[in-house]
């Protein structure tokens, strides 16, 4: 069985997230979304919140698992026996970053790939930071999130709960 790591933040999950984690599906036999924790950003959404959310997103995948890791990833991948990490590539400028990632990765740990999955085009302007800034201003995000995702932005950003 061949299992993959889809490490983010995940702060929302978007549509976006959803379309790579279904083209990772229909390669590997496994793929564990992972939330991870980075202690240099200050998400939106607790790490309970977007747990919960990823949960919901992705209930109806077959073969997905959710997990929270706070180390290194290529540890992470390693005791979960995966053989790849995805990362999602929606343009030019994400790449110089995720080929270094890629690269360190691999000197880490030689047995684990990196794959790069490009989105469908309607995704590749979208991110989690573009959701967020929408959201904010009252922006109908429906058409990029999930209806739970939706429903705890605007809670958020109605009862100026941001943190």
């Amino acid at each position: 069985m061949k299992t993959a790591i889809y490490p983010g933040t995940f702060d929302p999950v978007t549509k976006g997230h959803l379309d790579i984690l279904e083209r990772a599906i229909a390669i590997f036999d496994k793929v564990i979304v992972t939330l991870g924790i980075n202690p240099n950003k200050k998400p939106l959404f607790t790490a309970e919140e977007r747990m919960e959310l990823l949960k919901d997103a992705v209930k109806d995948y077959k073969n997905v698992e959710i997990a929270v890791f706070d180390g290194l990833l290529v540890e992470f991948a390693r005791k979960n026996n995966a053989v790849a990490i995805i990362r999602g590539l929606r343009a030019l400028s994400d790449f110089e970053y995720e080929f270094q990632m890629a690269l360190m990765n691999k000197k880490l740990a030689d047995e684990i790939h990196t794959v790069f999955l490009m989105p469908n085009e309607k995704y590749t302007y979208l991110n989690s930071s573009i959701v967020r800034n929408l959201a904010q201003f009252g922006t109908d995000v429906t058409d990029f999130v999930t209806p739970l995702v939706n429903e705890r932005l605007k809670e958020k950003f109605l009862t100026g709960n941001t943190h």
